[in-house]
């Protein structure tokens, strides 16, 4: 097997598995943080975070639609609050998905492409403000198509940006700089065993 291979092989496997998790933390609630304020803090979009970071536009946007696909599904057979029936449009519950797993990958491309001539840029840093930034856009698109489908939910989506979707940025920023950091240790420990054994 050669190396393309197995890249490839290895893009397919983290894809299904960031792919699995989100419907797990979706159908289990877990992906759910309680926050003092009585409005729980989301973290179902943090594997397509990851998965846009670490193995690029295609896998990014894959587990971005199946984040819709869970959305859309939960909404229609396991509502829980009163705008989950909007979630049934696609336009609402996947769409938005899709376009913030392209703005994540676009975000962390492009700074990462703007800060090539900084070491104190590594990846983990560039990761983190993909995170950060790509959350914020996700609200923003989630909250406008639900504004255009209702537009009296304008009020409640200046609401919840204000209220949740910084927090939210903050908590997958954390968690993203934490999985990039461990990644890239696995990866450097590997490529240094590997080295040793040519040896």
């Amino acid at each position: 097997m050669n190396e393309r291979t197995k890249k490839y092989n290895r893009k397919i496997a983290v894809t299904a598995a960031l792919s699995a998790l989100t419907i797990v933390l979706a159908i289990t609630h877990l992906g759910y943080i309680p926050w003092f304020s009585g409005v729980s803090i989301t973290v179902l979009h943090v594997p397509v975070v990851l998965a846009a970071v670490l193995m690029g536009l295609v896998p990014g946007v894959t587990t971005g639609l199946v984040f819709g696909l869970t959305s859309l599904i939960m909404a229609a057979t396991m509502p829980t609050g009163p705008l989950d029936p909007l979630f049934v449009n696609p336009l609402i519950s996947v769409l938005p998905r899709i376009l913030f797993a392209i703005s994540v990958w676009v975000v962390y491309k492009a700074i990462g492409m703007l800060t090539k001539k900084f070491p104190s840029f590594t990846i983990i840093v560039v990761a983190g403000i993909a995170a950060f930034l790509g959350t914020l856009l996700h609200s923003v698109f989630v909250l406008g198509a639900l504004v255009i489908a209702k537009p009296r939910t304008w009020e409640l989506m200046w609401g919840v940006i204000i209220a949740n979707s910084f927090l939210e940025a903050g908590a997958a920023t954390i968690i993203t700089v934490a999985v990039v950091s461990f990644v890239m240790i696995t990866n450097k420990k590997k490529k240094s065993k590997l080295s040793q054994e040519e040896e």
